[in-house]
């Protein structure tokens, strides 16, 4: 196990797969607290506009699933080794039920209109805590979208209420997930073995995975 502290407030965990290790990071500097209960349901950021998830989105977002499970599935992302019509309704409806209750925040993440991915803030980390993931069909990976993506959401997360600190989980071996948080300033504070048992990595879920942020 190593560890590195910093003097910073933006935690950043990568989730390791078993039996890899599990890192902590962290971005140094506070942020202004503007109190609001939440955050906007449409971001426009750069080349690609976030915008709160809604029922009415099962074909896009199952299609945008469909043409990405070879890049999810293996070995990042294991619900999408389930991955299903129902399970995606299932995920639609429970985007709907966490933001009323603020609870989770997660959104499309879009391009010209096209469904291109999903992003999300999670209140799974304990008091004063967002949990920040994120995941990019395979044809728009490579082209920072993802980072542009999660930049906004930092934005927002700090503006919420309560709010101290973002973090990222995702397996240690994942480079492209690694890559976003350094991209956006984040610094590793520790890593951590992963517990036994199968995992899902923070840009899907911390708890046992039940479909895509």
């Amino acid at each position: 196990m190593a560890a590195l502290v910093v003097d910073g407030l933006w935690p950043w965990m990568v989730a390791g797969k078993r039996p890899s290790d599990n890192a902590l990071w962290g971005f140094s500097g506070l942020r202004e607290h503007l109190g609001m209960e939440g955050p906007a349901e449409r971001l426009k950021a750069d080349r690609v506009e976030l915008r709160r998830w809604h029922e009415s989105d099962l074909d896009a977002l199952d299609q945008a699933i469909n043409e990405s499970l070879d890049h999810l599935a293996a070995p990042w992302m294991p619900w999408a080794a389930n991955h299903g019509r129902r399970h995606t309704a299932g995920f639609l409806a429970r985007c709907h039920e966490e933001w009323e209750a603020r609870q989770a925040f997660v959104y499309a993440v879009t391009s010209h209109a096209t469904v291109i991915g999903s992003c999300g803030l999670h209140r799974r980390i304990g008091p004063g805590g967002l949990d920040l993931g994120y995941w990019i069909h395979p044809r728009w990976t490579g082209q920072r979208l993802a980072t542009t993506a999660a930049a906004a959401l930092v934005g927002q997360g700090f503006r919420l209420a309560g709010i101290d600190r973002i973090e990222i989980h995702h397996d240690a071996a994942n480079t492209a997930s690694a890559a976003v948080a350094l991209h956006l300033g984040f610094t590793e504070v520790e890593r951590i073995q992963a517990p036994e048992g199968p995992s899902a990595p923070g840009e899907v879920e911390a708890d046992p995975p039940k479909g895509p942020p």
